[in-house]
């Protein structure tokens, strides 16, 4: 039997931050790029749309009207998920039916006026008024005494949820600290225990001296695909500075930021000549009144395309029975995104 490779056989993978496995499955996809490469249709859109409710000067379905904003908007959802007024409840049944109320808010950014603009075609100055956006709403909702974690994140096509296209984001602040915020929590705490670093800072330098999985480098932050993607082109935006949140970043970082948001969703769209479709978000630290110098601030980006514009990856079968599972590899799709820089 030939020695184990990386490249070509299954294994699992272990994700450091949430403490879950992955398997892959290189073998099963010897050439990823051979795929379905059908043109797709690029979608125009006019820089104003009277229909639309998120552009400037028109009726929401609650009945208001926007502002004529010429930057940033930010308003409370119409239909937001949770609430500020709910009254305090819970019930525990045998340990088994457990309920218990959740308080909070959620909010919207209209990243630009514009209808037809998403992030990787907005100026770089425009992206960094939208950092400043997110550093004044994370201070301002996670100063509320009922709030311990602020989850500001962007769905952007149809495929990911998204029922606007107008660039925007959300912002859903709450008491409790959701899953997946919760489950790098543990994880970080328990490395900084143990070795008293961050667990990203560290991993970061590996990343750094392998190389393999790189995707773009700035004065302050990297993009890289994690050792243990998930999605076929997941990538992650990690801080080289070692911070809690978004309100720690300098000026300077913050020009840094909006570069590398510009330069990573480019990337995707160069790649299978499509406005890219994900799931992104910034992970940082509660804001449940603890310093939290175990927290290493960073991005995540999950878009769901595999092979073309129309190919997906779906969570099914063993992936909702058993853990995730991945074909092509996080090298490989790392190189093909640098590729593309």
């Amino acid at each position: 039997m030939n020695s184990f490779d990386l490249a070509e056989h299954p294994h699992r993978r272990y994700n450091a931050l949430t403490g879950e496995w992955i398997l892959v499955s290189p073998h099963r996809s010897k050439r990823p790029w051979q795929g379905q490469q059908e043109e797709v249709q690029k979608e125009v859109r006019p820089q104003y749309d009277p229909k639309c409710y998120l552009c400037p000067g028109n009726e929401r379905a609650n009945g208001e009207h926007n502002p004529a904003y010429q930057e940033t908007f930010v308003f409370e959802n119409d239909f937001g998920a949770l609430q500020s007024e709910v009254p305090e409840g819970s019930s525990d049944k045998e340990g088994l039916l457990k309920v218990h109320s959740e308080r909070g808010i959620c909010k919207v950014i209209c990243f630009s006026p514009r209808h037809d603009l998403a992030l990787p075609e907005m100026e770089v100055n425009d992206i960094r008024r939208v950092i400043d956006v997110w550093q004044r709403e994370f201070q301002e909702l996670g100063s509320l005494d009922y709030i311990n974690y602020v989850q500001i994140f962007e769905n952007k096509g149809s495929v990911m949820g998204s029922s606007n296209p107008h660039p925007h984001g959300q912002i859903w602040a709450q008491s409790s600290v959701p899953v997946e915020p919760a489950k790098e929590t543990i994880q970080q705490f328990a490395y900084y225990q143990q070795h008293g670093k961050s667990l990203l800072e560290n991993y970061l330098n590996l990343e750094l001296q392998e190389k393999q999985r790189i995707v773009l480098v700035t004065e302050a932050f990297v993009a890289l695909v994690p050792f243990w993607a998930v999605w076929p082109f997941e990538t992650i935006i990690i801080s080289k500075r070692h911070i809690q949140n978004i309100l720690q970043l300098t000026e300077v970082e913050k020009d840094d930021f909006a570069q590398m948001i510009k330069g990573l969703t480019a990337i995707y769209d160069k790649l299978f000549n499509v406005s890219f479709p994900y799931s992104a978000g910034l992970h940082q630290s509660p804001t449940d009144g603890q310093e939290h110098p175990e927290w290493h601030f960073h991005m995540h980006f999950y878009p769901p395309l595999l092979r073309s514009a129309s190919v997906k990856k779906f969570m099914v079968g063993y992936e909702m029975l058993g853990n995730p599972q991945r074909d092509i590899t996080p090298e490989w799709a790392a190189e093909r995104l640098r590729s593309l820089s």
